[in-house]
């Protein structure tokens, strides 16, 4: 009876969800600016009758509402809504906030038959700026026993395959001078970046399969004729565990220090507050999904046949080191058509990312149910997470 009248929950809201989609895929917003998007979210929430704190957890975008039994399990579902520079919603983030809200709105409709606490997370900034683990040291998951969303892909998958990654910021100073009149006064700060954009070219060689190194110049001078005294540079630096993040870092630091050393430039280096880490994924939880979903007609593909390769990263990591956590992938685009492409960002607005949406919401409801329900899936969820982190 309960998951048909959650199913039925959602199938009363799909309008709703889906003009919510798209009102957030016609508007764009990059991270911790998603001003519009929180409050087009909030706004529904305070229409369902739930208490919603703005702003939460020190995020001005960010948001919480917590409803259900009390004394009973808490299950998060997190919503995410940033968009990317350029091509928009190119990762689908309007459809994980309509698929959290649409799975909150359904939990919700089982009043006092909720077997538990269901909190709804507005989380900003995943595209960049680790929203999720901002809001995780101000204790956003406290007291949360697991923590789950979907995201959209060209697939479905289980998962998703993640690795870890940091971001580090450079900026060179060196000496402007005429180019060609007095080429001997200056000192360019282009080639110190890009002495070490090469040096880090030589170093892809001798790492990992499973790393990556790759940036783009933000500031490389302002004319031809002038010798550059500032550049700047942009990096992302990945790898499959934290363990190998940090023994990576350095190496790429060494990089940075050497292109200063070799064009006789001052270095500034910062490297992101946030580190995304590896995600933990909790098989039992994740399995329940896949029944629920393949339930609806969904076919899964094999996440064993993926290889190495095709691996991005998710502050959805952090909150997984945490507590236990599913990100499954859902089909909302053709499988040729890859997240972080314009093609993909027009299908996040068609009938098959808002098939994705309502999917999601139904496969979180039912997922997030038997949790707060099913005290073997507790159990099962618990031991798979404390065996992940080598506590059992």
């Amino acid at each position: 009876m309960s998951r048909e009248r959650m199913l039925a929950a959602v199938d009363a809201t799909a309008d709703e969800l889906i003009s919510i989609s798209r009102d957030i895929h016609a508007r764009p917003e990059l991270a911790f600016e998603e001003h519009y998007a929180s409050e087009r979210l909030t706004g529904a929430m305070v229409d369902h009758g739930m208490n919603v704190t703005r702003g939460a957890y020190g995020l001005e975008t960010a948001f919480e509402a917590e409803f259900g039994s009390g004394d009973g399990p808490c299950v998060a579902l997190l919503a995410e809504y940033d968009a990317l520079p350029g091509i928009g919603h190119a990762c689908g983030h309007n459809l994980i906030a309509a698929a959290a809200l649409g799975a909150a709105f359904a939990l919700q409709a089982l009043g006092g038959d909720l077997p538990g606490r269901v909190r709804l997370l507005g989380t900003p900034a995943e595209e960049r700026g680790g929203g999720k683990e901002l809001m995780a040291r101000a204790g956003a998951f406290d007291g949360v026993d697991a923590a789950l969303m979907i995201h959209p892909s060209g697939i479905n998958l289980v998962t998703m395959p993640c690795l870890c990654y940091a971001d580090v910021r450079v900026v060179y100073h060196g000496r402007s001078a005429h180019a060609s009149a007095m080429p001997h006064k200056g000192i360019n700060a282009l080639d110190g970046l890009l002495l070490a954009y090469q040096a880090i070219s030589n170093l892809r060689q001798h790492i990992r399969g499973t790393e990556r190194i790759h940036g783009i110049v933000t500031d490389g001078g302002q004319a031809p004729n002038i010798v550059p005294d500032r550049s700047e540079g942009e990096f992302y630096v990945r790898a499959a565990t934290a363990a190998q993040l940090e023994a990576l870092k350095p190496r790429v630091q060494a990089c940075f220090e050497a292109g200063a050393k070799g064009a006789g430039c001052e270095l500034e280096l910062f490297w992101g507050d946030v580190d995304y880490l590896d995600l933990n994924t909790n098989w039992p939880l994740a399995q329940r999904f896949q029944q629920h979903a393949e339930g609806l007609g969904r076919e899964f593909y094999p996440i064993e046949k993926l290889g190495v390769g095709g691996a991005g990263s998710t502050d959805m990591g952090n909150v997984s080191q945490r507590v236990p956590s599913i990100h499954p992938m859902l089909a909302a685009a053709p499988r040729n058509v890859v997240i972080h492409h314009p093609d993909f960002a027009r299908y996040a607005g068609s009938e098959l990312g808002n098939a994705a949406a309502l999917d999601g919401a139904r496969s979180l409801a039912l997922t997030a149910f038997d949790f707060l329900a099913d005290a073997n899936l507790r159990t099962a969820t618990v031991k798979a997470f404390r065996v992940a982190k080598g506590l059992a």
